[in-house]
């Protein structure tokens, strides 16, 4: 049989020539455990580990910018102020942070993350969902457990227990919440009608901030550093269920929806000469919120999304930043990523590595 060759454009197109890559790209390598243990250098390898790690590694890069960032970078413009021509004020002046995040996270421990931010003024606004208010008040007047994703529901229910993912929540809990929140619904409907106290959805949240008086709720730190919380769906929730019982008990409390979108839209909008920044954790209102209003100024200078939602079925929730590119929320000059993972896994990674290293320098305020 006659021996065949292998002709010269097979080989050709199995080993077609490379572009060089050589300082181009980060070289991928993992963290080298024979250096012992050291986790400030664990995390900073997540950017050269590739996959979701690198794009953990590269939010880091990006919140560390909006955290260094000052109007002291960027060049005098002819048309701004006398103050902005100022060098000390130009250094003074920083990236505005919007945080968002939904229920659950309060829910989990990551509680306690946005509670340090809070606390210590890391971020500029903050955007959650009815339940993001409700269950750090409820964690002030009872614990939330550890149970399992796998708990019959039918069983739970029947001993008064409420499943949060594997988190369980007893029904005295909110028992133990509609004991302490209508008393205050009685007397913020007493202000409304005496005093003529316009309530919002902000202000009703800074007055429960306020009123539970517990350094372990990042609500009362919102109130003491004067931080807004915006929460647009103030009633899908047990807030909600607390506002309608309440309705029958004593009739006539107005919570005004529109003052807080023009507070929420003023927020993004009189930035200027700020950036603005956009730490969003999961999707759904708050996200939509917070990039709805940086629209109104153009769209946001960073954004980091942090969620595990897809974008295949045209949801908002899973939609990646350069959707947002595309509304005008997001520039197109922006610095973004989205990192596709469980924010309860990477949020207290990110905050080590930013937020919390740079505490020394950035902290606004030491409440």
């Amino acid at each position: 049989m006659e021996q065949q060759t292998l002709p010269s454009s097979v080989h050709a197109t199995v080993f077609k020539e490379s572009e060089n890559l050589e300082g181009k790209c980060s070289k991928i390598e993992g963290y080298d455990f024979n250096q012992g243990v050291n986790y400030s250098q664990l995390l900073k390898s997540l950017a050269t580990t590739g996959f979701q790690a690198s794009n953990l590694g590269d939010a880091i890069h990006v919140v560390n910018q909006m955290l260094d960032w000052r109007l002291a970078d960027e060049d005098i413009t002819e048309d701004c102020s006398e103050e902005e021509k100022d060098p000390a004020y130009r250094e003074s002046v920083r990236c505005k942070i919007f945080l968002g995040f939904t229920s659950n996270l309060i829910s989990s421990g990551i509680r306690d993350t946005v509670r340090y931010l809070v606390q210590h003024h890391m971020v500029d606004v903050v955007v959650t969902t009815a339940g993001g208010i409700e269950e750090d008040l409820i964690k002030c007047l009872a614990p939330t457990f550890k149970g399992d994703f796998s708990l019959p529901g039918a069983q739970l229910r029947s001993k008064g227990l409420n499943r949060i993912g594997n988190l369980l929540v007893p029904n005295d809990n909110y028992c133990k919440f509609e004991d302490w929140i209508i008393p205050i619904f009685d007397q913020m409907l007493k202000e409304q009608i005496e005093e003529n106290v316009l309530w919002t959805p902000s202000k009703l949240i800074a007055r429960l901030g306020k009123e539970i008086n517990d350094d372990s709720s990042y609500l009362y730190w919102a109130y003491k550093n004067n931080i807004p919380v915006f929460c647009p769906g103030l009633t899908d929730g047990s807030l909600g269920d607390m506002l309608y019982f309440h309705s029958f008990r004593s009739s006539g409390l107005i919570v005004d929806v529109v003052q807080d979108i023009r507070a929420m839209n003023g927020e993004a909008v009189h930035a200027s000469p700020r950036k603005t920044g956009m730490v969003i954790l999961g999707g759904g209102l708050p996200k939509h919120h917070i990039c709805n209003a940086n629209m109104m100024r153009n769209g946001a200078d960073y954004a980091v999304f942090i969620n595990t939602a897809q974008e295949f079925d045209g949801s908002d929730s899973g939609a990646r930043p350069d959707e947002a590119i595309s509304w005008g929320k997001i520039r197109g000059s922006a610095k973004t990523v989205k990192v596709h993972c469980d924010a309860t896994i990477a949020f207290p990674l990110l905050v080590a590595e930013t937020f919390a290293s740079r505490r020394h320098k950035y902290v606004k305020s030491e409440a």
